[in-house]
């Protein structure tokens, strides 16, 4: 059986690196990896020439060159929902913290320590109105991204009894299935916006996304709303935010993103980056990105990708080895390789193709070695990316 190396970057739980294997050589100074597990450091793949795969133990990718990975046949694999509930536990947490002014309220109580109990009991009484909050019961709470933890966070809102509100231009299927029935739908985003009092944020970034929370964004939010960032910090415009808070027409902003222009900002809550960090999440997600790059590199299955199509195949009995042909998804790479392959005499077991609309992943069976001339033939076309010889036999 291969042996396949595997670098980690960054703290990787070891519950997750467990499941690898006899056959993985892991760790963070393998040299010429095969596989990558990271937790967030950026991931160039122009420096790994060997590499196959990276599984990045969270939910976004923006750090990882995943247009390069595509271009180079490397799958880039992430793990959606593993770290939901950590997320949306520390938003609520935090938003409890803003409405009822509660870090306001324990300051107050750290300046009164020394005092005697009479007199912290008298500043107590006197002040504490100043600290005087709100209940989320009966608010509109307004999500924006229905994936595994905009949903969490929607049914979460329901829970305590808010009016939810949610909003995602391309809902997954799952996703939706997976929200409360008293969840209400919005067509457009501009919708949730003058509905909702606390609007929270839960897309990816990508070129779409970035930036998205801008002037033109604060012109349309209900006045006085509170705004929440959880989901990447390039997102949010800092500058309409702070102007906006400025204004009154926010009335607060809650971000895992601290900065230099928001960190000064007294309706400014901030958290350090601290979303997925708890120890059930780490393990979640280190257990998800290995099984994923542990299946790909010995079975070459696709599950949770962020840039190749999802495929899942078991070898048969018959199965002497897998041939694995990454192409552009152009018409007629199916019969190109079938006939290839059947012209050398190579019997076929199954042939597993699949597409994402910009890749051709393609899982074939064959029940007898494949020479290299073969292998050699099939990348010649101008149109397959890489190929892969994965053996059935131990």
């Amino acid at each position: 059986m291969e042996t396949y190396r595997i670098k980690t970057i960054n703290r990787i739980a070891p519950e997750g690196l467990a499941l690898f294997g006899p056959n993985f050589n892991v760790g963070p100074d393998e040299a010429d990896p095969h596989g990558i597990v990271v937790r967030s450091s950026r991931v160039d793949t122009d420096d790994y020439p060997e590499l196959l795969a990276v599984a990045r133990a969270g939910a976004g990718v923006n750090k990882i060159t995943v247009d390069k990975a595509t271009a180079q046949g490397i799958c880039v694999f992430n793990t959606p929902g593993a770290n939901a509930n950590a997320v949306a536990e520390l938003l609520f947490t935090m938003l409890g913290i803003q409405m009822r002014h509660i870090h306001e309220g324990v300051e107050l109580c750290k300046e009164l320590a020394g005092l005697d109990d009479a007199a912290i009991s008298a500043a107590v009484e006197s002040r504490k109105a100043a600290f005087r909050g709100v209940e989320l019961a009966g608010k509109t709470l307004g999500v924006i991204g229905a994936g595994k933890i905009g949903v969490m966070v929607a049914n979460g809102g329901v829970q305590r009894q808010m009016n939810v509100v949610a909003f995602d231009p391309f809902p997954a299927l799952e996703n939706i299935h997976a929200l409360s029935y008293d969840v209400k739908l919005a067509r457009n985003l501009a919708a949730v916006l003058q509905l909702s009092d606390i609007i929270t944020l839960h897309v990816p970034l990508n070129k779409k996304t970035q930036g998205l929370v801008n002037h033109e964004f604060m012109k349309k939010i209900k006045p006085g709303a509170t705004l929440i960032n959880f989901a990447r910090g390039e997102i949010v415009e800092d500058g309409a935010v702070l102007k906006a808070l400025d204004a009154g027409r926010l009335d607060g902003y809650i971000t895992d993103f601290p900065n230099k222009k928001n960190l000064s900002h007294p309706k400014v809550l901030t958290s350090p980056h601290l979303g997925a960090s708890t120890e059930e999440s780490e393990e979640n997600c280190a257990c998800l990105a290995v099984s994923e790059l542990k299946d790909y590199l010995e079975y070459g299955t696709i599950s949770r990708s962020v840039n190749f199509p999802t495929v899942e195949s078991i070898p048969s009995g018959s199965c002497h080895a897998r041939l694995i042909m990454i192409n552009r998804d152009i018409p007629g790479m199916i019969g190109f390789a079938t006939n290839i392959i059947g012209a050398n005499d190579i019997n076929i077991a199954s042939y597993i193709n699949e597409s994402n609309g910009l890749i051709g992943y393609n899982i074939i069976d064959v029940e007898s070695p494949v020479p290299q001339e073969v292998i050699a033939k099939i990348e010649a076309h101008p149109d397959v990316i890489r190929t892969r010889i994965i053996s059935c036999h131990s």
